[in-house]
């Protein structure tokens, strides 16, 4: 997992390089004059956190209404939704779960045109889909997804881009920001504060993620990786939802990692953060900025859209760290294997 980790500033450069690009401009620009009227991600586990960002992708930059579907609909109940006009996007790092390749399957025989974002160009996800966009992260050693998440989230984002602007190209000002992700990356990988983290909360009995926004599908993968590697219960909420109940439980023995950047949904968890204050909850804070009374994990100031690929960096550091503090093996998560296999 820590060479997993480690090697992801390498893989944005790889995946930022012409060889990857240019394929994924063509499929951009195949999707750009189709002009899907609705987009469908299906996925599970890390990639469905990954669908929900491009989820959020899709509705704010190209102002297309966007979900997530349910699997089980199709693969369980034998539904047939009318995808007609659809884009239906499987997003998997294996390419090999069953129910995703019969969702793409069914979209594309009713009329949808899909699409496998993966890890695995020849996989059966990438061969029942009309298009398919590799993630070039390759070979994962550890069963906990890292560098996959992350090269699913740049692909997606080079996707939207693409497709945004109508030919897959992308506009010189986007292309040198983004040439700029493998070096913050880097920087990033580099703050030791994760590792201080995992010390003081070796004998946590559960943790609160949260985050608005791209910040959303961050703190759910977060929670994710805590349940995997340490076997501690770790609930994720968008930082509107903590306030609608969850925020009861909090209180200076349940931690709180809260995804904090300096865009439109950092700045709406501000009424958040306070309230966290009044319950006294021990919070930790992943941004670009100090928030009073708040432990931070440093992330560069970027753009919002970009944050996810870095925000979730240090996350995955602690999660690592966590385990081997806990006595745990993070690299082969008791009870789960790399493929899953769902119907």
């Amino acid at each position: 997992m820590t060479t997993d980790i480690e090697e992801q500033p390498a893989g944005f450069a790889r995946l930022l390089s012409a060889e990857h690009t240019g394929p994924i401009a063509r499929v951009a620009e195949v999707i750009a004059r189709r002009r899907p009227r609705h987009v469908v991600f299906t996925a599970r586990g890390t990639s469905d956190h990954a669908a929900l960002y491009g989820a959020y992708l899709t509705e704010i930059r190209l102002g297309i209404p966007a979900g997530l579907a349910s699997p089980s609909t199709i693969t369980v109940f034998g539904a047939r939704p009318d995808l007609s006009d659809a884009l239906v996007v499987g997003v998997s790092q294996s390419g090999g779960s069953p129910d995703l390749v019969e969702v793409i399957r069914v979209a594309r025989a009713t009329g949808a045109l899909t699409l496998a974002v993966t890890n695995a160009p020849q996989s059966p996800l990438a061969q029942a889909a009309e298009l398919s966009v590799d993630i070039a992260a390759g070979h994962e050693r550890a069963v906990a997804a890292t560098k996959t998440y992350t090269a699913e989230l740049l692909a997606l984002l080079l996707l939207v881009e693409g497709i945004r602007n109508g030919d897959g190209s992308l506009p010189a000002d986007e292309r040198a920001a983004l040439d700029a992700l493998p070096d913050l990356a880097a920087r990033t990988l580099a703050d030791p504060t994760p590792t201080q983290l995992a010390a003081r909360y070796r004998f946590a009995a559960r943790l609160v993620t949260t985050g608005r926004g791209y910040a959303y599908p961050t703190a759910r993968e977060a929670a994710l990786k805590l349940m995997e590697t340490s076997y501690l219960p770790a609930l994720a909420f968008s930082g509107a939802d903590l306030l609608h109940g969850p925020l009861a439980m909090t209180d200076p023995d349940v931690p709180v990692l809260a995804v904090v950047g300096s865009g439109l949904g950092g700045r709406s968890m501000r009424e958040v953060l306070p309230r966290l204050g009044e319950r006294r909850a021990d919070v930790v804070v992943v941004g670009s900025a100090d928030v009073e009374g708040a432990t931070r994990m440093v992330v560069p100031d970027v753009d919002e859209r970009y944050a996810p690929l870095l925000d979730i960096l240090p996350l995955q550091r602690l999660a690592l760290s966590l385990a081997l503090a806990r006595g745990e093996d993070p690299d082969a998560p008791r009870g789960l294997k790399k493929v899953t296999s769902t119907m």
